[in-house]
């Protein structure tokens, strides 16, 4: 069983890299990656903790993106988290999330939350401070009575909270990984709110940028996206990854490891050269 694709409290997740790597071994994961939002500091911690569990460990990261003025997450694979070129890399998105943290937290100050910041790092501890971490601030404060409120009230773009961001070119995010030796793939193409058209697009231009895989089974995917996803893979030479994006527990609908297997006989990311533990 293989889940290439979940977070940790070093980003958005709810369970540390221990805790999290015990659930993926616990419902029978094998194979399995710790992909944090622009940041690889979990991944030591992790691998002790497969290692424990008897699990193949892969370095991951989700690397943020913007194309087209829209936002696409493109996840690394098979590593080396030491890579200078990377490192550098994602330590200019984490300055561009620091900055963006400062700027939400002003924002939900004038819709009456009290100390945004130093509570959201409260919350963050060792991580990085993600828009859920402000959503959690809207609902204690009672501004939100949930997370899907705080964000299509507030958090999103266009909203009163929302603050812009320019995150990696996608060419930049695709080299840094291509220079540890990684390998790049597109995350989730059926999660971004695009058109038909718009997703097409977005696959190309992650080909054309010299792109290795597109993610096709995910925890939110059906069998009908999964084959429409493989087409589009095999149009565009690119290999095939699953992933369940798993963040929280209580997101019982995002089962780590619950995905199915690729569609038919296509190439698997996990065949690739550059794929090793």
């Amino acid at each position: 069983m293989i889940d290439l694709h979940a977070h940790s409290t070093c980003s958005d997740g709810r369970l540390t890299p221990t805790a999290l790597v015990a659930r993926a071994a616990e419902a029978g994961v094998t194979t399995f990656a710790l992909t944090d939002h622009d940041t690889v500091d979990g991944l030591d911690e992790a691998r002790t903790a497969a290692d424990t569990h008897g699990m193949t460990f892969i370095n991951g990261v989700e690397i943020s993106v913007t194309w087209q003025r829209r936002t696409l997450h493109v996840v690394g694979l098979a590593f080396d988290s030491r890579n200078p070129s990377l490192a550098n890399g994602l330590a200019t998105l984490q300055q561009a999330r620091r900055d963006r943290a400062a700027r939400i937290a002003a924002k939900i100050e004038k819709l009456g939350v009290t100390d945004a910041l130093p509570r959201a790092q409260a919350m963050a501890g060792a991580g990085q401070i993600t828009r859920p971490h402000f959503a959690r601030l809207l609902i204690e404060d009672g501004i939100c009575r949930d997370n899907n409120q705080a964000f299509k009230k507030h958090l999103r773009p266009g909203r009163d909270a929302h603050a812009a961001i320019e995150w990696a070119a996608l060419e930049s995010a695709i080299g840094w990984l291509h220079a540890a030796g990684g390998i790049a793939v597109l995350a989730h193409p059926f999660g971004y709110g695009f058109s038909g058209a718009w997703r097409q697009r977005a696959i190309a231009a992650f080909a054309d940028a010299g792109g290795d895989g597109l993610e096709i089974c995910t925890g939110t995917t059906d069998r009908q996206k999964e084959v429409t996803a493989a087409r589009d893979a095999a149009q565009h030479g690119l290999v095939g990854s699953v992933g369940s994006d798993f963040h929280a527990p209580e997101q019982f609908w995002l089962g780590l490891g619950r995905l199915r297997a690729l569609p038919g006989d296509m190439n698997a990311v996990w065949h690739d050269a550059r794929f090793k533990a």
